[in-house]
């Protein structure tokens, strides 16, 4: 298939000529969390075709942006992870998560997905730099089945997938309350109090946890 062309010699219109397509930055979205098996991303991205996604990992591996690996052991199977350059593609996609959280997210829609993993990105969105100046903790997130950590160290936050080997506090909620925080429908304390949700660890740690991860107040796209 004939690649698209803005056919604009400009840095966003050559950007957006490797990653505008459809389905695209969510492949990138979904690597920058570490390797994926075939089976792995078409679990994470319901709705896009075994025929499209395979052409879309062949488009990012003709274009430098991602390579085929194969997992260490004890699993030893193939998969697939960002090059250098989609690397470097993480601040880009979460800036536009950000703006999300911001201008476009709302209410969940009938018939929308939501898969837990996509935390371990929206952590990272969410943090705050500022308010993590001094801090090293370890903090262990279960969200429905999903296990992941962040590592927070003097202003500075990497998440992971799985669980943390020592973690300084662990907090558990479930995939439809943690739905609801995102949508700013309920607080993290509100779902401990519904029963939802569990906190537990390292009093410090648990204290500054709020002020650690904070969604952006959101804004209406309307004008006057």
């Amino acid at each position: 298939m004939e690649q698209r062309t803005y056919n604009q010699y400009c840095a966003t219109a050559r950007t957006l000529d490797l990653v505008g397509e459809r389905w695209t930055l969510l492949l990138i979205r979904e690597l920058l969390t570490g390797p994926k098996r075939f089976g792995d991303l078409q679990a994470s991205l319901r709705g896009l075709g075994t025929g499209l996604l395979a052409s879309r990992l062949k488009h990012l591996e003709r274009e430098g942006l991602a390579r085929k690996v194969t997992l260490p052991p004890p699993a030893r199977t193939p998969a697939y992870a960002l090059t250098e350059a989609g690397e470097e593609l993480g601040p880009a996609v979460l800036a536009l998560a950000r703006w999300g959280l911001t201008w476009a997210m709302g209410e969940r829609r009938a018939g929308e997905t939501f898969h837990a993993g996509w935390t371990v990105l929206g952590l990272r969105a969410c943090f705050a730099p500022e308010a993590a100046v001094g801090l090293r903790a370890v903090y262990e997130f279960h969200v429905g089945d999903e296990v992941l950590h962040a590592r927070v160290d003097d202003g500075t936050v990497e998440t992971i997938h799985g669980p943390a080997q020592y973690p300084d506090a662990t907090i558990t909620i479930t995939e439809e309350a943690f739905a609801a925080v995102t949508a700013r429908r309920l607080t993290l304390s509100g779902a401990i109090e519904a029963g939802a949700a569990a906190a537990k660890g390292d009093e410090e740690a648990l204290r500054r946890l709020p002020g650690l991860f904070r969604l952006p107040a959101p804004r209406s796209r309307e004008t006057d």
